[in-house]
């Protein structure tokens, strides 16, 4: 699992635009191939049903242990850890991915969007592009998370109306309903803010403060919920991703201690190692952790999450060249997820094999091009060989991406003056260097 911090707006200039109307509180993403695809799973059904693409909406993990679940545009789903922490099945984790979505489907954000845009402020702007991390190109993951602006507009933003909630209720339901997944789940996630709604706004949980809970709502929901029912099963593939990307997560987010006491309670083998695995080697005890991952990839020899966890353990361990192997099986398994090429990456240029790094994370690149860990390994596989104007830019579009322009300026700079007129790099350094300069003359 890798914590990036990274900007992502629609273009680096947009970006200089945000970044000249007020200081950044970032917060990050928690990144894990693994999670991603199992709450790809989770989400896929609920998506269709919306009539959005499953491949085209990411969902991704914020790093926060508070509850909350939003979206800013039309191309991501953000869940706080916290909050999947606290559910209880599957279905209650795609009644929040069901209600969110129901908000793109409907149209709430681009009302919400096209409102700040006529306002035709540096702020309003900003604040429209302050929290946006989404999809790259192709449906590949964002790299992060950026919250800034006032605090009193971006509370505005974020909180949907009463009106809106009602809204995403029904169609979310609807939208459960047409996949099959049990819509109770919703009134159960609604159980857990229950109360809420008369504590002080600073006491409430942040899901409470952006989607308004009234009596009324509730038994709107209850009500829509007796409608829809019909008798549904949970569905056992989707009770496993729950089960793992809950398993994981919470073997990362919480004591390793508490996650070892509580083995037991994980009703799958593999994930029940796979959580040991994790605890273990938090706690140093590598043997005991290889020995976990070990067993896992025996009960699923084809999974590329597992061996990309074993390639983890191996590289953090120091031990490169198993750490090597493992993630080389992984990539095998699962050429075009960005997150494992870009741990291949990173263990081939730790042993020196400079072109096949290089070759590996550009292919990351053209999957996910705003992952900041990915960037930077690439800018120093590319110095390595030495292609200095590939690498200047690759660091200036990591220090854009990170909101660092001073810094990106520079990279630019250099990059534009190294890389040929006229082509596609030097484009993309200019890019840059006009976004820095713009944000530069706005301070």
């Amino acid at each position: 699992m890798i914590f990036q911090r990274v900007f992502r707006l629609a273009s680096i200039p947009l970006m200089a635009l945000w970044l000249s109307a007020a200081p950044a509180v970032a917060q990050g993403l928690l990144r894990d191939s693994d999670i991603e695809y199992g709450l790809k799973q989770l989400a896929a059904p609920v998506l269709s049903a919306a009539g959005l693409n499953p491949n085209r909406v990411k969902i991704l993990v914020v790093n926060s242990s508070s509850l909350n679940a939003f979206v800013i545009g039309n191309d991501a789903i953000f869940v706080h850890y916290g909050l999947i922490n606290r559910m209880n099945n599957a279905p209650m984790l795609q009644a929040v991915l069901a209600h969110e979505a129901a908000h793109i489907a409907n149209g709430h954000l681009v009302r919400r969007m096209g409102n700040l845009a006529s306002a035709r402020t540096a702020t309003g702007l900003g604040l429209a592009l302050a929290a946006v991390a989404a999809a790259s190109g192709g449906g590949a993951a964002a790299g992060g998370i950026a919250i800034g602006t006032q605090a009193s507009a971006q509370a505005r933003f974020f909180k949907h109306t009463r009106a809106e909630e009602a809204s995403a209720d029904q169609s979310g339901i609807r939208f459960l309903r047409s996949a099959g997944i049990r819509p109770s789940g919703m009134s159960e996630v609604l159980e857990i803010f229950s109360g809420q709604e008369i504590l002080s706004e600073s006491r409430q949980d942040p899901y409470l403060r952006s989607h308004p809970l009234s009596r009324d709502r509730l038994r709107a929901v209850e009500g829509f919920v007796a409608a829809y029912s019909t008798g549904e099963q949970d569905d056992p593939t989707a009770a496993y991703w729950f089960e793992r990307v809950k398993g994981k997560l919470s073997a990362y987010t919480r004591a390793p201690k508490w996650t070892l006491r509580r083995l037991k309670d994980t009703p799958y083998p593999d994930v029940r190692l796979l959580r040991e695995a994790v605890a273990e080697h938090r706690q140093s005890r590598t043997k005991q952790a290889l020995k976990a991952i070990d067993s896992a990839i025996a009960q699923r020899p084809g999974d590329p999450f597992l061996h990309e966890q074993r390639g983890q353990i191996l590289f953090e361990t120091r031990n490169f060249k198993a750490a090597t192997a493992a993630y080389a099986r992984a990539v095998n398994l699962a050429p075009n997820d960005a997150l494992i090429l870009s741990g291949y990456g990173r263990a081939l240029l730790v042993q020196d094999d400079i072109s096949g790094a290089r070759r590996i994370l550009e292919k990351a690149r053209t999957i996910d091009f705003r992952d900041g860990s990915m960037l930077r390994d690439l800018s120093v596989a590319y110095a390595r060989n030495g292609q200095q104007g590939m690498a200047a830019l690759v660091t200036a579009e990591r220090y854009a991406l990170s909101g660092r322009l001073k810094d990106a300026e520079i990279h630019a700079k250099r990059a534009v003056g190294l890389l040929p007129a006229g082509s596609g790099p030097r484009q993309r350094a200019e890019d840059v260097l006009n976004a820095a300069e713009r944000a530069a003359k706005r301070r």
